[in-house]
């Protein structure tokens, strides 16, 4: 597959979900280049999101996830199909059977995922947004002043390596 055929694949769809008398939009992408895993894109300059990339790949022992970072081509390309900024970036993405989760909802469907007492925490979801929402903005917006940013180049091995879904590593 080819980087274009790739990243074509990454088109993300907008689709109208009616539930309990509220429309909502939820956007939806083709995980057939991911062999049916489910993904995270992470910041792989933030050390809070590297120390979240580095607990999944340890509890995920099915490998039930792909990576990438969201400098990648991947990465780029999901957070400019989103909307969401391509510098500062203020959030996680997780994509768990074709559906785009972000923020507090990325975490929690990312927890739900795994095995034994992790999925408590994907009961997060159901804090109402003028909670989570402040409190997940606060974080993001103050990660790199509280857990700082890393200055060193992350270069997996070869083992690591397959554990990134197809453009999700930028190696420079």
């Amino acid at each position: 597959m080819s980087h274009c055929d790739i990243l074509a694949s990454v088109t993300l769809l907008q689709k109208s979900v009616h539930g309990k008398g509220v429309e909502v939009m939820q956007s939806v992408m083709n995980t057939e280049m991911f062999d049916g895993k489910n993904l995270i894109v992470f910041d792989g300059e933030c050390v809070l999101c590297s120390s979240f990339f580095q607990f999944m790949l340890k509890r995920d022992q099915s490998r039930r996830f792909q990576f990438a970072t969201a400098q990648s081509p991947l990465g780029q390309g999901l957070f400019r199909q989103l909307g969401l900024p391509t510098q500062d970036f203020e959030t996680n993405l997780v994509v768990v059977d074709g559906r785009v989760y972000e923020r507090l909802d990325a975490f929690a469907a990312a927890m739900g995922q795994l095995p034994g007492v992790w999925p408590m925490l994907s009961l997060c979801r159901f804090l109402p947004a003028m909670l989570k929402d402040p409190f997940y903005g606060f974080i993001a917006r103050n990660r790199y002043a509280i857990w700082g940013r890393s200055q060193v180049c992350f270069v997996p091995d070869e083992d690591l390596r397959s554990r990134f879904a197809p453009l999700g590593f930028q190696s420079e």
